[in-house]
């Protein structure tokens, strides 16, 4: 056996032989596999097939599509089938809220150019006649879905990627991991060690112990799933066509035709979690015993659903594991913290999403980044903090709200709280409305009177909206207060600190005492980060971002560190609060003996009441604002201090919510929204803060620089938009004369102006004030017009400079 490779792939499923052809594909052909048992052996072998591209996540959407598209490129390539079968799909609406999910994501489809289409009752009835359309709105067609056959198209994987150079190894048991102290690893197997650069964790139902053997905790947990194939039934095989897929939401249930009769498959709400200490290393092409009982529910749904149902007979239950992540999402690319070792673990869909991890995790690992922003189903999503007694409730709380209606507004509890501030128990006392990031409680609002204590989730304005409203005019009017713990912070220090961060950052790096904005950039141009950079004196500096995005970004620090630096991670260690509006400058003076004459951008340190704090004037709110920053000993006592002292100026708290609604009165675009790895600086407006004259060869300037010469075909712009009770959210197309040509980034409404706003991406060569267009919002076509100026401008301050 080869005791050299490049890469080694733990794992013979669907998704490490994906991994593996990707590699060989990209250009790396000294790559090897190894499986202990056959390929297939975990969850691939007993998967239903199935394939479809409906995501809620449109990055997710693309990479299924390309899984899709990949299989007869597969099958060219190999002379191998992948039994392909592109029956195309319906997914049900039984109510409102579910049928506006499928309007919402066949407007995405539009600019996506996904041919999707939605479909009435009398046409469902005519492609599925087995289906009882009774309480049915309508449903999504799908021409691409389809089901296929896992064994094969797993075998032509590996044999694609054998011919592309790949070695694959089967009955070899992976022992360990050890990293020698050059990153490379040994990976121990019962048949021999072999040394590599990378380590490729694509362990499926092993993933947890495979992480274990490197020290990492990998946040996964099967669950048992069950799906029942049925006798043959006349009324599917005298059928001139194979029956399309159909997903039923209000049955928890997928059904698609199987030979000459049906399979059909639950996931049911009395769901179990498999293995709860850990996957038995002899588990293989086992079956779990049948649980009928469990799915009880969900068949007698059925049997209304698909009468034929009832009338038929069981051929084969199958019942086993498959692993999930807290949210559903795969878990991919380099984990943090670990040099050269990747995850591609927690593929639940593996036949839609396989190709697509593949093709990301290759990009990844050989090019440095990849095409498209993978933040959905990067591993770096989840913290240090994860936990197994987190992992297991959340899992199971999506596998029960895996075919449930997905809400832009909904914050799901299981879990929760989990991790909160100091100020948690203040904050509940005053009414707040939680909702959670990167496994932190975070007020959205905070209801008072008959105001609601529970966001209703909707795709319409929310049972919120008067509360945020009430926020909005208090911060406009007086001053408020909200917490800066979802802030990620790092302390950037040593003698070579402002040297490395010219490297790492776009922009212009501050002078002691004052902050800059800096996108940070992709050695593509692409937008890794959005950065404030406060220089709180020479060698010391601290940089404020996306508080869920820190473990992604701690990771690119550390990818590009260099000697004289020290990096940390200080998001915890670090928290305090935002104060803004008119009479915020009269707050912070009522509680401090030093100066608070800041200018715009300037940072200082502060005694504040008792405590010592790093204040800086800038507010996201677009207002007059400072952020003051204390230790998290000191958070509470910082608190009453501000708190006591805005009694009398009509101190207000406010949540995320209201801070979304304030940002669109300055058309501030927000991280994963208008910001993210998908797009560039001058795509994006962000390019104004990169500073073209400093001589550094900053990551990303040669790119940066091409654009700046040929700018690219579209930008960013805002709308003001016609909106009655719903409002864009994201995705949402943009039509101009008719034709689809670009879509929404983000929205919401401005309860400042009263006026609904969207910001978008279009052709630049159409980005002219006062354009008129029309974005589709839940199947509404809403007049829109293009503004250039903002909503809001503050008296009294200067907020340029």
């Amino acid at each position: 056996m080869k005791t050299n490779t490049r890469v080694v792939v733990i794992g013979g499923g669907v998704v490490g032989c994906s991994v593996l052809y990707h590699l060989t594909k990209l250009g790396w052909s000294d790559v090897m596999l190894l499986d202990r048992s056959e390929l297939t052996s975990g969850s691939t072998w007993h998967a239903a097939g199935g394939f479809h591209t409906l995501n809620g996540d449109t990055n997710m959407a693309a990479l299924q599509g390309y899984t899709i598209n990949l299989y007869q490129e597969l099958e060219k390539i190999t002379g191998m089938s992948c039994g392909l079968h592109h029956v195309g799909g319906l997914t049900l609406a039984d109510n409102q809220d579910r049928f506006d999910m499928l309007v919402a994501e066949r407007a995405k489809h539009r600019y996506m150019g996904l041919d999707t289409h939605i479909v009435g009752p009398d046409e469902i009835k005519k492609m599925a006649p087995i289906t009882n359309t009774d309480g049915i709105i309508g449903a999504l067609y799908d021409p691409l879905d389809g089901h296929l056959d896992p064994s094969g198209t797993t075998h032509a994987y590996a044999k694609a990627a054998r011919m592309g150079g790949a070695t694959v190894k089967i009955h070899t048991m992976v022992k360990e991991t050890n990293q020698r102290s050059d990153g490379t690893w040994d990976v121990v197997t019962d048949r021999g060690t072999i040394h590599t650069e990378h380590v490729v964790n694509a362990g499926g139902l092993w993933a947890r112990e495979v992480a274990a053997m490197a020290g990492i905790y990998a946040p996964l947990h099967p669950m048992e799933h069950q799906y029942i194939v049925t006798d043959e039934i006349p009324e599917i095989y005298e059928r001139d066509e194979e029956h399309p897929h159909i997903i039923d939401p209000g049955g928890e249930s997928y059904l698609r035709q199987e030979g000459r009769g049906l399979c059909i498959g639950f996931y049911e709400k009395p769901c179990k979690p498999w293995a709860v200490d850990g996957t038995p290393w002899t588990f293989g092409h086992e079956l779990l015993p049948d649980n009928l009982d469990k799915i009880e529910n969900s068949i007698n749904f059925a049997y209304r659903r698909f009468p034929i149902l009832e009338r038929s007979g069981v051929k084969t239950v199958i019942h086993g594991p498959f692993t999930f992540a807290p949210d559903g999402n795969p878990l991919v690319g380099p984990v943090p913290g670990v040099r050269n070792y990747w995850s591609a673990c927690g593929v639940m869909a593996g036949f839609s999403q396989g190709g697509g991890v593949g093709l990301m995790l290759a990009q990844w690992m050989i090019e440095g980044e990849c095409e498209r922003d993978v933040t959905a189903l990067d591993v770096a999503r989840y913290g240090k903090w994860i936990t197994k007694g987190y992992t297991r409730p959340k899992v199971i709380e999506n596998y029960q709200n895996r075919f449930s209606v997905s809400y832009p507004n909904e914050e799901l509890p299981a879990a929760r709280p989990h991790r909160t501030t100091a100020m948690y128990d203040i904050f509940k006392d005053l009414g707040a409305v939680f909702g959670h990031q990167f496994g932190l409680e975070v007020p959205n609002y905070f209801a008072q009177g008959d105001e609601p204590t529970y966001e209703t989730p909707s795709f319409r304005r929310s049972d919120a909206f008067e509360a945020v409203g009430r926020e909005v005019r208090a911060v406009r009017d007086s001053v408020g207060i909200n917490e800066i713990q979802n802030f990620g912070k790092f302390a950037i220090t040593g003698p070579n600190a402002r040297a490395w961060l010219d490297k790492i950052m776009a922009g212009r790096l501050p002078q002691p005492g004052r902050i800059t904005l800096t996108p940070m950039l992709t050695p593509k141009g692409k937008l890794m980060g959005d950065f404030t950079v406060s220089c709180l004196e020479e060698g010391n500096f601290q940089l404020t971002a996306s508080y869920g995005y820190q473990e992604a970004h701690y990771r690119w620090f550390l990818q590009h560190f260099e000697d004289g630096v020290q990096v940390r991670n200080v998001s915890d260690r670090r928290t305090g609060f935002q104060i803004a509006g008119p009479k915020s400058r009269d707050l912070l003076a009522a509680c401090t003996r030093d100066a608070t004459d800041l200018k715009f951008r300037d940072v200082r340190q502060m005694t504040i009441g008792q405590v010592t704090c790093t204040v800086q004037q800038v507010s996201y709110t677009g207002d007059l604002g400072f952020e003051i920053y204390c230790d998290p000993m000191d958070q509470r006592q910082l608190w009453h201090t501000l708190w006591d002292a805005g009694q009398p100026m009509n101190i207000t708290p406010f949540g995320m919510r209201t801070m979304m609604s304030l940002r669109l009165d300055r058309l501030f675009g927000s991280w994963l929204r208008e910001f993210s790895p998908d797009y560039t600086a001058a795509e994006t407006g962000i390019d104004r803060f990169i500073q073209w004259s400093k001589n550094t060869d900053f990551i990303g300037r040669a790119a940066a620089e091409a654009e700046r010469a040929n700018p690219p075909a579209r930008t960013s712009v805002a709308f003001e938009v016609d909106a009655n009770d719903a409002d864009v959210t994201a995705y949402e197309p943009v039509f101009i004369d008719g034709e689809v040509v670009g879509f929404c980034t983000s929205g919401g409404y401005s309860h400042h102006t009263q006026r609904s706003i969207a910001l978008a991406l279009i052709p630049r060569d159409k980005a002219k004030d006062g354009l008129e267009a029309e974005i589709e919002i839940l199947g509404k076509m809403c007049k829109a017009r293009l503004i250039t100026s903002p909503l809001f401008e503050p008296k009294g301050i200067v907020t340029t400079g």
